[in-house]
């Protein structure tokens, strides 16, 4: 069974010159320190797991940056499929073997 969550997380109170890269390191830390398969990417990450643990680590990057951080955007796109596992790569690699990647 496996859950993957792609999860773009920033403040939008925060920043200098526009960049919120600080803050995102934290939520990406947060999700590294899990143990969890992750994929981080420009626009978001990807975290592979439980149904639960994967969102434990989506509210553990949301409490982070809300203790100092007034405003905070977030989306979370899922995708849970019973019979998978090590989809984050298994995906990539079914598309990839039929474009001949």
């Amino acid at each position: 069974m496996s859950v993957i969550v792609e999860l773009a997380i920033f403040p939008v109170d925060k920043g200098q010159g526009g960049s919120v890269s600080a803050q995102v390191a934290r939520a990406v830390r947060i999700i590294r320190e899990s143990g969890l398969p992750h994929s981080f990417g420009p626009m978001g990450t990807c975290i592979e797991g439980g149904y639960d643990e994967v969102m434990a680590v989506v509210r553990a990057c949301f409490m982070d940056l809300e203790r100092d951080c007034a405003r905070i955007y977030f989306t979370i796109k899922g995708d849970y499929r019973r019979d998978r596992e090590n989809g984050l790569t298994g995906k990539l690699a079914s598309v990839n073997n039929r474009i001949g990647g």
